[in-house]
């Protein structure tokens, strides 16, 4: 199921990368990524498998995807209840919580983007989320915390940078296969995306140490090192003119 998802994934995406070096260390990794859009998990979690047996941390209603939800449970995914849709478990932290550190220990390494929810901003917010701050306080010995800084996904239709609101994931995952048809599979116009792995150990655990808004704030500095991204729209169809499209009001003023 992965080499298939791999494939319907670069027939659309261009990967760069910055810092493989970093995947091809041994040992577990607890990943922090920016959290653009919907499809970045899945990019990330396609290329991290190539160097390391990784766990997703994600909403349980992802599980419930054809095709994705196989390959969730494939990675063995820590999901948690999404609030947002009406599963008010006061027990998600906890979860998240005694997931990632089982999958740690066992050498595994995981992938969690500390805002908990998609961008809805040029850039990262954190605020008051606990995730991350938890984990990284209690870090079981030699796991490496590495940054994933993720740029290109601001304006892509899994984004909520043209709507102003999220994008609904099986929509958009249908829109997606019928582009992939109407540009006879290997046509479609490529998105460039770039993902940067930093190794942030040692500054990550004495930030965790001060106190959680301080933890928060320097990942949001580490995201947001570059400033606020442009907002790209890339078209559809290979055989249509490029289109134009015009930045929300009540984004552009974020």
């Amino acid at each position: 199921m992965i080499p298939i998802l791999s494939f319907i994934l670069t027939r659309r995406y261009t990967i760069n990368v910055k810092g493989v070096h970093l995947l091809q260390d041994k040992g577990a990794k607890l990943f922090l990524q920016n959290h653009q859009s919907h499809l970045d998990p899945q990019l990330l979690g396609v290329y991290i498998a190539r160097y390391c047996d990784f766990v997703p941390v994600i909403s349980e209603r992802f599980l419930k995807i054809p095709v994705l939800g196989a390959i969730l449970r494939a990675w063995d995914a820590v999901a948690v209840s999404d609030l947002k849709h009406g599963n008010r478990d006061p027990h998600v932290l906890e979860k998240i919580f005694s997931g990632v550190i089982k999958a740690l220990k066992q050498g595994k390494s995981v992938l969690i983007a500390p805002s908990g929810q998609i961008a809805h901003t040029p850039v990262e917010k954190i605020k008051n989320k606990q995730s991350a701050h938890l984990l990284v306080s209690n870090l079981p010995d030699n796991v490496k915390v590495i940054g994933v800084r993720v740029s290109g996904l601001w304006g892509s239709m899994w984004s909520v940078a043209w709507m102003g609101k999220n994008p609904n994931f099986l929509y958009t995952f249908l829109k997606g296969i019928v582009y992939l048809f109407a540009n006879f599979i290997f046509f479609l116009p490529k998105r460039p995306v770039t993902f940067e792995f930093v190794d942030l150990t040692e500054e990550a655990i004495l930030k965790a140490k001060e106190d959680r808004k301080t933890f928060n704030h320097y990942l949001e500095e580490f995201y947001n090192v570059n400033g606020a991204e442009q907002a790209t729209y890339l078209k559809h169809f290979f055989y249509f003119p490029k289109m134009k499209r015009h930045y929300p009001a009540n984004l552009a003023s974020s």
